[in-house]
């Protein structure tokens, strides 16, 4: 199941009435594109009402009427949104892809960032309070972590993907938080493994958790472009999902995408979305565009998850599994690591260069980006 209203924890409910009673709710408006000449006299349209903007911080026109020699531009869309999202950066563009991404995800409500690094620090350190514990993943993303640590509740890290330690840490702490949220990449970007998902989920089912999930590296890949939740079939005690433009999608951005409550609760308390200029609606439309190509055509997906079994069985590193085994879709996953001889940064950047003299750019990844010792080759597949 989602997550609804009627599971949430009761803080967001009363916070957001409390805003309201207060008049200082806010909400997105959203500013229809004015013709070319309505541009020039810096016109938006507010619900079928054209009005002078002067809300908007294109302090010289460039964003969407004239280009750096002062010649008058025929785009259809702007190229800059010229403010936040809640001042008047949020366009009927957005508006598309959020319509595109609800739909992808089967989720109530979506809301959209201008980079997958603001969505994930935003989200996190918005949600959780400081009665609330955080369980995070070893392994996850730097921007993820930041979120923990910019968050005012109490964080621990669990082993990654040992499922066995984070019943350990719910077990002895659950009782003594208000809210407890897991956060995990469903796919780790510099391992190319899954998140336990099911397990996870099961285990924020037990404890009256909630999970927050990054589907970066799975956004447009797995589960018919939706991520790796919808692949494993795993949807119990989710409440947020986090997700990029700028991976599969080919665009740039982030999102969220759940329950209406708690992207209201977003609109309204998350730092990076209301103190960011919007994403530029030129980028939401090509995304919108992609995300619909992505959900009509699966014929990119299939090809980039078949490439990436065929090179892991071609280096040896493909996971002996069962078809019938969940994890066997980790064969299918394009980003490939490979440990350079005893794992020192030396070894990986004399592997990089080597790769490079015979015409192929393949990075030495080293710490703190990874463990120590650990230092590699991350091989990323296009389709």
């Amino acid at each position: 199941m989602h997550a609804d209203k009627s599971d949430l924890p009761e803080r967001f409910l009363s916070e957001l009435a409390q805003l309201k009673d207060q008049g200082r709710f806010r909400e997105l408006n959203c500013a229809a594109k004015a013709e070319a000449a309505e541009q020039i006299s810096s016109k938006v349209i507010l619900k079928g009402e054209p009005l002078v903007n002067f809300a908007s911080n294109d302090y010289l026109g460039f964003a969407s009427t004239i280009d750096a020699s002062g010649s008058r531009i025929s785009g259809e869309y702007a190229f800059g949104s010229g403010a936040s999202a809640l001042v008047s950066g949020w366009t009927t563009s957005h508006e598309r892809l959020v319509g595109e991404i609800k739909q992808l995800e089967g989720t109530e409500a979506a809301v959209v960032f201008p980079s997958g690094y603001a969505a994930c620090s935003g989200v996190i350190s918005a949600l959780a309070g400081p009665d609330d514990l955080i369980l995070s993943d070893q392994l996850n993303h730097a921007s993820l972590i930041d979120g923990c640590r910019l968050s005012k509740a109490k964080t621990r890290v669990f082993a990654h993907r040992e499922t066995a330690h984070l019943e350990r840490l719910l077990k002895d702490s659950r009782s003594s938080f208000e809210t407890v949220w897991i956060v995990t990449d469903t796919v780790f970007s510099m391992d190319g493994t899954i998140a336990s998902l099911e397990a996870m989920s099961e285990l924020a089912k037990q404890y009256d958790a909630w999970l927050v999930v990054d589907e970066a590296h799975a956004t447009g890949v797995f589960g018919s472009g939706a991520g790796m939740l919808a692949e494993l079939g795993v949807e119990a005690r989710v409440a947020m999902k986090i997700g990029t433009l700028s991976k599969a999608i080919g665009c740039q951005g982030g999102f969220a995408a759940g329950p209406q409550l708690l992207i209201d609760y977003l609109v309204n308390r998350c730092r990076s979305l209301i103190y960011s200029t919007s994403l530029s609606p030129v980028v939401a439309e090509q995304a919108a565009d992609r995300i619909q190509w992505v959900q009509e055509d699966e014929g990119r997906s299939r090809r980039v998850r078949a490439l990436a079994s065929r090179f892991r069985r071609a280096i040896g590193a493909g996971k002996a599994l069962s078809l019938a085994d969940r994890l066997q879709v980790e064969n299918e996953v394009p980003i490939i690591p490979v440990i350079c001889g005893d794992g020192s940064d030396r070894a990986a950047i004399e592997a990089s260069s080597k790769l490079r003299r015979e015409g192929f750019w393949v990075p030495a990844i080293r710490p703190p980006t990874v463990p120590e010792r650990t230092s590699r080759l991350r091989v990323s597949l296009t389709a």
